[in-house]
């Protein structure tokens, strides 16, 4: 890697810093606080029967940017922060590969711009804790290739995966209840 960039959340610099462990690569960390996580709000604010789209409808289909993730931000304001910082990155020449060690939902907004070339939100993207993407990019604002997505090397297949993380989370959430 040429360079590495986190969030800044703890979770992501370990990540980070454990990968370039692995790559025996001495890279200093980027942070840039602009790739944290969509927030959420308070789920105590949050009725009882909205709390299953609070979890999960951002991160289904074609996403309304007016959704707003668990009360919190929505999705047209994490899009509004994250695609200007790639944007930034893409215009920045002194780099040919970066590693992005970032969160699901941030994750599928770069994802999403990369294959619609729009400020669109695909939610149906999975990103299972952990996983890698890898996009190629160019010059022109269109030259994006997605080579490959949510790949979780311990199970490329994930075969016992039937939810997604949003779901499993909010089935955690009802039985803590």
């Amino acid at each position: 890697f040429d360079r590495v960039i986190v969030s800044g959340l703890p979770r992501t610099v370990e990540t980070a810093t454990r990968v370039l462990a692995a790559s025996g690569q001495r890279i200093a960390l980027d942070t840039w606080p602009e790739l944290h996580e969509i927030r959420g709000g308070r789920l105590s604010s949050i009725p009882t029967a909205e709390l299953k789209r609070a979890f999960t409808g951002a991160f289904e289909g074609l996403v309304n940017p007016e959704q707003r993730f668990l009360g919190g931000e929505s999705v047209g304001e994490m899009m509004d922060r994250v695609h200007p910082a790639i944007q930034k990155l893409r215009d920045d020449p002194d780099w040919d590969t970066v590693l992005l060690v970032l969160h699901g939902g941030v994750n599928c907004a770069i994802l999403s711009l990369a294959l619609t070339g729009q400020r669109l939100f695909l939610g149906g993207l999975a990103q299972t804790a952990g996983c890698i993407n890898a996009l190629d990019v160019g010059a022109d604002p269109a030259d994006w290739v997605v080579r490959f997505v949510n790949y979780v090397p311990p199970a490329p297949l994930q075969p016992g995966a039937r939810s997604t993380t949003m779901e499993q989370l909010f089935e955690q959430y009802k039985r803590s209840r």
